[in-house]
């Protein structure tokens, strides 16, 4: 069964009710090969493009989603002080002074002075004290209050690895679309001047009277269909280096991308490891699982409110009529007092609150059971796809290859007058689209590699660091 990594309280612990696959199914048979080590913090530096590690530290260090991320810790740390609060006392120190002067027509006999030669009745009185409350946490109320803020607080620690991570790999698959999209205009430029120079055989065929005017208008046909695929991909290009300046929480403006080619980019072997892994190499499963820990909290928080709660109050200090003699020891006063209160009928108040609270400890343990199902989910499609495109652009690039052959022959043979127009027209056709179709096969299989990373929780210490809710004062 699935642990949890001892995170929740002893009582109303949850069972996930889940089984952790022996190996994927898609990954390595043999056990020594599934013992792999854990995606390196840098995983992105297995590229091998110093271009792509420069804009990836730059997201990392600039993003404003990590930014946010960073401030909801913040929130959560400051929450989970102001929860803890009440497990020490509450101690306020009090000061006052007043003087009040009474109706000179009541005849009340007090305490008088003389002031501007009548007689006033005037009574000050001087106050100094400190005073003091505690509630007795012998339920464990307050005490499970703050375990349910510390694990909220270590679930937005996680929250902020799971931003960091998925920007890192929207930084590297816009840089690899960048990359596509200059090799795809690459292409269509070579395309082009090609299709540009079939176009200038024929034009002379026809001087030379042995083509027709249509046969120069279908190659022409091809040249504009060649031309007219560029601006598409020059605008996917801007978008992609617009999506860079973004994640780098810069202006696109000031983001120069220099790109170059996806031939550049070394492909790196990745190896899953065991599934179990998955447990702690995973952001967002630590997430759900602190979430689900926190909730169990809040269910020992409601089962405690249905039992009496015992407050200590006390207070003392000095108080006189004359400053002169404040702090003298006849002028002491205290006070101490002790409550105990049983809720008896809240109108159903503390037992709906107790199955509200039973309720999203449900829906959290659903939704770590989720978490974890998904991420072999994940493993499993990316390792698939990492082999099946790998075959892709492996085929895709014996296409090319033929389709060249058959264009370069058809083009000579063209020259020579001894073939006709129309196998010119289908070879060119098919070498332009294989051309195109493998640069967008070796962006899928980058694309996968990155995927692959992704599910395996790469680029991240598998340690939050602790929470430590100090009371506040």
């Amino acid at each position: 069964m699935l642990p949890l990594g001892g995170c929740f309280l002893a009582s109303d612990l949850p069972e996930p009710g889940l089984n952790i696959p022996a190996a994927y199914s898609a990954g390595p048979r043999s056990p020594a090969a599934a013992q792999a080590a854990l995606p390196p913090l840098d995983w992105w530096r297995k590229f091998r493009s110093r271009e792509l590690t420069a804009i990836i530290e730059q997201a990392r260090a600039a993003n404003l989603d990590i930014a946010a991320a960073i401030a909801r810790i913040e929130q959560a740390d400051a929450q989970a002080r102001v929860t803890g609060a009440p497990l020490l006392p509450l101690i306020d120190f009090n000061s006052n002074a007043t003087r009040t002067q009474s109706s000179k027509t009541t005849g009340t006999t007090t305490t008088s002075t003389r002031s501007l030669g009548s007689t006033n009745i005037i009574h000050d009185d001087l106050k100094l004290t400190f005073n003091a409350s505690y509630e007795i946490d012998f339920w464990g109320k307050n005490r499970a209050a703050l375990q349910a803020a510390e694990q909220t607080a270590v679930a937005s620690r996680y929250d902020r690895e799971v931003v960091g991570l998925t920007t890192v790999v929207a930084a590297a698959n816009a840089y690899f679309q960048v990359l596509a999209s200059q090799d795809r205009l690459r292409v269509a430029n070579e395309n082009l001047q090609a299709a540009t120079r079939v176009l200038n055989l024929i034009k002379q065929r026809v001087a030379a009277g042995t083509a027709s005017a249509l046969e120069t208008a279908e190659q022409e046909s091809v040249v504009n269909a060649v031309r007219a695929t560029i601006p598409p991909l020059r605008q996917t290009l801007r978008q992609n280096r617009t999506a860079l300046a973004v994640l780098m929480a810069r202006s696109p403006e000031g983001v120069q991308v220099r790109g170059g080619s996806l031939r550049a980019i070394a492909i790196p072997r990745v190896t899953p490891g065991l599934p179990s892994e998955l447990l702690t190499q995973r952001p967002d499963i630590r997430k759900a699982e602190a979430n689900l820990a926190a909730a169990n909290a809040d269910v020992a928080n409601a089962r405690a409110r249905f039992l009496p709660s015992i407050s200590l109050t006390g207070s003392g200090g000095y108080e006189s009529a004359v400053l002169k003699i404040l702090l003298r020891p006849e002028s002491a006063i205290y006070s101490a007092a002790a409550s105990l209160a049983q809720p008896i009928f809240h109108g159903g108040q503390l037992l709906g609150n107790l199955d509200l609270q039973k309720a999203k400890q449900d829906e959290l343990l659903q939704n770590y059971r989720k978490a974890v199902i998904a991420a072999f989910g994940d493993v499993e499609n990316a390792l698939d796809a990492i082999h099946q495109t790998a075959l892709r652009e492996q085929r895709q690039a014996d296409v090319v290859a033929s389709s060249r052959r058959a264009f370069d022959i058809s083009e000579e043979r063209l020259r020579e007058g001894t073939i006709d127009l129309v196998t010119v027209l289908q070879t060119q056709q098919t070498l332009f689209n294989a051309e195109d179709t493998l640069a967008q096969a070796r962006l899928a299989r980058l694309q996968a590699v990155v995927s692959l990373y992704q599910a395996l929780g790469g680029g991240w210490l598998p340690k939050s660091p602790p929470v430590e809710a100090s009371n506040a004062r």
